[in-house]
């Protein structure tokens, strides 16, 4: 049985020099891989490296060995691609169809799945082009890791260190030799915040961005399952794999939770739902002035009402807190007839809109003795995967 082919694009960064251990650990892993160095990437590691752990000629541009027609014929031959490191460039070119050296050709010839694993400054990250360019990739069908968290160039420090290579590694053997543990399982996942109507202009919102659903949702849909996500005010228009349902308001959400329920193994509700909305809605802007005062009304207990009824389903609740507070984490697994419980400290805002989360795992068992499980801080896709672990263990 012949190796299967890799094309390992490598992009202009720092972290280039990382990615001569992951070519490495690739060929430990018995794939064939062809480099392909954008032609700023040269300026950190040379093509006679990349010729000499490989094995096999090095090109960057399309004029070169121009009667093999390389971008063609590697994008046909590939059987997946991993771009290691993408830049804030790289990604930017990728997701608008460029097609201005070998790399970027090479990718718009190949149909195979891709892996980018970004790598850049936090500023760059966070900004709203990258972000954008992201998740168009993501809607597309790319797999794009998140970065780590640590020290970069300088004394900088946070969300943009290229990963680990031994991560990079399983991220990749989850794509080339995905593991479909759920195959038959139908999960229901909520996602992203509510908002709750004050008038045609004004709601009651949180800062939930939905990040945390849309990475459980796509691990589910790797690892085979059904996977139907109520995305609240989120960028879902289209999601491979996923069945998508949009709404805005708690009820909208209970409405779609309570129909679906019944049919599901999984429910995951990752969403920031509103305790409460306005008791009145107003047909009209309320001018300055009128806005004095906004009663309230309580909102369904989305979780608690729907696991009152749970049959064989396990169910995965959060808590996002401004405190580890496990006493508290422990009474809402208990009242809100969960399985599963993530316990986070939102505290500064720093678990909100990013790639990034830290906290507690609480498991209940069937004698409702609870287990925890403390989580340093990992992206949100290794948290999706750690909670669908517990829900897998507990459906046996």
């Amino acid at each position: 049985m012949s190796a299967r082919e890799v094309v390992l694009g490598v992009g202009g960064g720092i972290a280039a020099y990382k990615s001569c251990d992951l070519l490495r650990r690739l060929q430990d892993e018995g794939f064939a891989v062809t480099v392909i160095p954008t032609p700023s990437s040269l300026n950190f590691v040379g093509a006679a490296t990349w010729e000499a752990l490989s094995g096999r000629p090095v090109t960057t541009t399309v004029w070169e060995r121009v009667d093999e027609v390389r971008h063609v014929r590697l994008g046909k031959e590939t059987d997946f691609n991993i771009i290691a490191p993408a830049t804030a460039d790289l990604i930017a070119r990728i997701a608008h169809g460029r097609a201005d050296d070998l790399l970027t050709n090479t990718l718009l010839a190949s149909t195979a799945p891709t892996l980018i694993v970004p790598a850049m400054h936090p500023a760059m990250w966070a900004n709203p082009a990258t972000v954008s360019n992201v998740e168009l990739l993501r809607e597309r069908g790319y797999h794009v890791m998140e970065p780590d968290h640590g020290r970069l160039t300088g004394s900088d420090v946070g969300v943009g260190r290229f990963p680990e290579t031994a991560r990079i590694v399983k991220e990749f053997k989850a794509i080339t030799d995905p593991v479909l543990d759920l195959a038959g399982k139908k999960v229901l996942v909520t996602a992203g915040g509510t908002r709750e109507p004050l008038d045609p202009i004004r709601f009651i919102g949180n800062r939930s961005s939905g990040r945390q659903g849309l990475a459980v949702a796509r691990a589910a849909a790797k690892r085979g399952a059904e996977v139907t996500l109520i995305s609240a005010n989120g960028q879902t228009s289209e999601l491979p794999g996923l069945t998508v349902i949009n709404v805005e308001t708690a009820e909208e959400m209970f409405s779609n939770v309570d129909k679906y329920f019944d049919g599901t193994d999984v429910l995951v509700m990752s969403a920031a739902v509103a305790d409460a909305k306005p008791s009145q809605v107003s047909a009209a802007k309320i001018k300055k002035g009128a806005l004095t005062a906004i009663e309230l009304t309580a909102n369904p207990d989305i979780i608690a009402t729907v696991a009152s009824r749970k049959k064989n389903q396990i169910v995965i609740a959060f808590a996002a807190e401004t405190s580890l507070d496990l006493a508290e984490g422990e009474r809402k697994l208990l009242a809100k007839s969960a399985d599963i419980l993530f316990l986070n400290d939102v505290a500064g805002s720093e678990i909100f809109g990013s790639g990034q989360t830290q906290g507690v795992i609480l498991v209940r068992s069937s004698h409702d003795v609870i287990s925890h499980h403390e989580i340093e801080r990992i992206s949100k896709d290794t948290l999706a995967d750690l909670l669908l672990d517990q829900a897998l263990d507990k459906l046996g």
